[in-house]
């Protein structure tokens, strides 16, 4: 019997530690976290990565995107989320409702701190292999922990 107690504990650790999305911080202020958004996304296509493999979560305003594509109304707007074809952007009110990506960016581009500490957490909870977060390192690492 105690041969069976250390079997699972090995395998369950390194497939915990594979299931971990990694993490890079791009450190903005509040007004530049989004702008800082945009460029990674940017060099995420540019690498090869696919459109639909990415979401884009914001803590403050907006994403200029959302704003446009819910003013066609929120079915129109989560039937694009619910496509997979296209980067999507949500607020963080909302973002519990979008699925996992394989990249989430997360822009602190401002709001209350209590939505950062509630974004990050699910922003990584989402993100399937990398997860970026442009925003003032010292709040971002308060809220994921020290030396992100």
């Amino acid at each position: 019997m105690a041969p069976a107690t250390p079997g699972p504990s090995g395998p369950a650790a390194p497939a915990a530690t594979a299931a971990s999305p990694q993490i890079q911080l791009i450190p903005a202020s509040a007004e530049g976290a989004l702008d800082a958004a945009e460029e990674a996304v940017d060099l995420l296509l540019d690498s090869g990565r696919a459109p639909g493999d990415v979401l884009v979560i914001t803590t403050g305003a907006q994403h200029p995107w959302a704003e446009h594509e819910l003013s066609f109304g929120e079915t129109s707007y989560w039937a694009q989320h619910d496509a997979g074809d296209d980067v999507f952007y949500a607020d963080a009110a909302v973002a519990s409702r979008a699925v996992s990506r394989p990249v989430v960016v997360v822009a602190v581009n401002g709001g209350p701190v209590s939505v950062a500490a509630t974004a990050l957490p699910l922003a990584h909870s989402r993100a399937g292999a990398l997860l970026i977060v442009c925003g003032d390192p010292q709040q971002i690492n308060s809220v994921l922990g020290a030396g992100v």
